[in-house]
């Protein structure tokens, strides 16, 4: 007798083991073109290129301030091989020296160079983070700043106006200015114009003088020609480059008014949210190497144009007497108190300020200020 072979049970399971197959190829064909996608994206997103605006307060490529957002720019520009590139405007180019906070504001310009003392108008708190008078010198500012809670404070106050500032220079020590008429005695500023402004000239018109304010283009022939009698810029670096002590023979110190001005990058907001995370750092990383070369270009810069400026030209440097400094520092403290009692902002600002200072300064006497003695014995 036959039998019959049963290839029903073979043939479903044949059929089944098919069906799970070509599931997977569905499957997988699936995650393929996902991660695909996922990597073109990520790869668009990694090679998407931005061009950036910078508008500054100074000439272009003004020694000292003018290339310092040229530095900055430059990094950038390096540092994300292309994907970010900024185009640097100087003052009065694309907007006017005193327009750079407004414009990027405004989304005008995504970044700018400039100095947070010149919108005290509008932000009482503003001048904290640039230079008050016997204020902070850079490397206390610096402190202050990066380790002392200045910045969380500076990016609060800046923040209804959709700006984020950044470290972005610093000058160090400035000189008082070049004055036409010798300074014996607080007498002698009774009436004298000088050119000064922002805070330092709040405080010297209450000392007795009047300030005057006139951008840098006009300093030399306004000295010239007898419409200011004195006149502070920056240092011997700067101002000798725009050829004060031509028409200015005594050259005074120390500059009681601007101890240590940090300058400010300022980013849009909006602006900087739509980079990648990588290009946002690129730009922090660029303001704070900026910061510190500025410094160490005056520190090296402002010794060799001293030197030329005593050994070469027919210069009298003085140092201001003491009762010009102590008068000068009784108006500059009631300035400062009427700024904070009238702006809860300014005033949490600078209780915050007031108190790295106090400290910076209770440490220098025994470090920095102490080595100095030291060293001059």
């Amino acid at each position: 007798m036959s039998s019959k072979t049963n290839y029903y049970p073979l043939v479903i399971l044949a059929l089944v083991a098919a069906l799970v197959g070509v599931s997977w190829l569905y499957v997988f064909d699936k995650a393929a073109q996902y991660n695909g996608n996922g990597q073109q994206q990520q790869q668009q997103s990694t090679q998407q290129t931005y061009h950036w605006k910078l508008v500054t307060s100074w000439p272009k490529n003004f020694p000292g301030l003018g290339t310092a957002p040229e530095t900055f720019a430059k990094l950038i520009n390096r540092l994300s091989n292309g994907r970010l590139t900024v185009t640097v405007y100087g003052g009065g180019e694309l907007v006017p020296p005193m327009g750079v906070f407004d414009a990027v504001s405004q989304g005008t310009a995504e970044i700018g160079h400039t100095a947070a003392y010149y919108w005290k108008g509008k932000i009482p708190a503003a001048p904290f983070f640039t230079s008050v008078p016997f204020g902070m010198n850079a490397q206390e500012m610096n402190g202050w700043l990066f380790y002392g809670g200045g910045m969380e404070l500076w990016r609060e106050v800046y923040a209804p106006f959709g700006v984020v500032p950044l470290a972005g220079g610093n000058t160090g020590v400035q000189m008082a200015g070049w004055f036409n008429k010798e300074i014996n005695s607080v007498d002698d500023l009774k009436g004298l114009k000088m050119r000064i402004p922002g805070v330092g000239g709040e405080v010297f018109s209450r000392a007795g003088g009047t300030a005057v304010t006139l951008p840098g283009s006009e300093l030399y022939t306004s000295l010239q020609s007898g419409v200011i009698d004195a006149t502070e810029w920056v240092g011997p670096y700067n101002d000798m480059a725009i050829g004060l002590h031509e028409v200015a023979r005594y050259y005074y110190y120390p500059g009681w008014h601007e101890p240590g001005p940090t300058l400010e990058v300022i980013v849009n907001q909006q602006a900087l949210d739509s980079l990648p995370e990588d290009l946002k750092a690129m730009i922090e990383v660029a303001a704070r190497y900026a910061n510190q070369d500025m410094l160490d270009e005056y520190t090296a810069r402002n010794n060799a144009a001293l030197l030329e400026l005593q050994n070469n030209h027919e210069i009298e440097l003085r140092r201001l007497p003491d009762d010009v400094i102590k008068a000068l520092r009784v108006a500059s403290d009631a300035y400062i108190e009427e700024v904070i009692g009238s702006d809860p902002l300014a005033k949490k600002v600078y209780q915050s300020w007031k108190t790295f200072a106090d400290g910076a300064k209770n440490y220098h006497h025994i470090s920095e200020q102490a080595y100095i003695n030291a060293r001059d014995l």
